[in-house]
């Protein structure tokens, strides 16, 4: 897996604190290891608290922001989870917007854990299968998609799965999603 995804822009879409550690820094080595390049867009410039459940982790500077965002210059989404970070990523227009677009043309999203609720909110799970963690379920049915228990989910442009439990198998088919 050294060169899947080389030349290859990948956007880990957050908000500014509430972000699973574990779930922002496993898929962004995966994506170095493949040979992408990951660059992390959060509202507001500076830096983003992450989050070892409950617990404030490390902290990470952001390379863009969510305003800055051209589709053109993106290859791939993911969208790490933690409670708190896809429920305040989902009050950012400029996110939603940019979600939405970019799932409506077809380019690929990885999303674990509680991300989907920033797709939730853009309005792209109609007719749609994912996974999540299981809290989800009733937005997602909400939302017009299928809710799904099982460990990665692939539903045309979307790669879901349900928690840091899932990580490994996860990475693997959000390289195989962004290749």
């Amino acid at each position: 897996m050294a060169d899947e995804l080389t030349g290859k822009t990948i956007a880990f879409l957050v908000a500014q604190e509430g972000i699973e550690q574990v779930e922002l820094t496993d898929p962004w080595k995966k994506v170095e290891e493949a040979g992408g390049r990951p660059i992390l867009v959060a509202p507001e410039p500076g830096t983003v608290q992450a989050f070892d459940h409950l617990d404030a982790a490390d902290t990470f500077d952001v390379d863009r922001t969510t305003a800055d965002l051209r589709m053109d210059d993106i290859d791939g989404v993911v969208l790490p989870g933690g409670v708190a970070n896809p429920d305040q990523l989902r009050t950012d227009g400029a996110a939603v917007s940019f979600l939405r677009d970019f799932v409506e043309a077809g380019k690929p999203v990885a999303v674990i854990c509680h991300g989907p609720w920033t797709l939730v909110e853009a309005g792209v799970l109609e007719g749609r299968t994912i996974t999540s963690w299981p809290s989800l379920q009733t937005d997602i049915r909400n939302a017009g998609g299928t809710w799904v228990d099982q460990e990665v989910c692939r539903d045309g442009n979307l790669v879901s799965s349900r928690n840091p439990g899932d990580l490994p198998a996860f990475t693997d088919a959000m390289v195989e999603l962004f290749s």
